[in-house]
């Protein structure tokens, strides 16, 4: 796959990313499946794991400041 801001080449990888589902709340998702360019940097996520990041974050405390989840499809 082509990166969209440089042109590089993007690589299948996991890694740990913040969301920020609100003001004063971040989930941290551990082994996150992304597409990373070995050039800049840049990543995107895939539909598919976008919304099942979605799903797990309408699930989680939302008393809580800070939630670290480890993804599964």
């Amino acid at each position: 796959m082509e990166c969209h801001i440089c042109g590089g080449q993007t690589q299948a990888k996991t890694s740990d990313m913040p969301f920020k589902p609100g003001t004063n709340r971040i989930v941290i998702f551990k082994n996150l499946p992304v597409f990373q360019c070995g050039q800049c940097g840049e990543y995107l996520i895939e539909g598919v794991v976008m919304a099942r990041v979605e799903e797990i974050l309408d699930g989680v405390d939302a008393s809580a400041e800070l939630e670290i989840v480890r993804y599964a499809a």
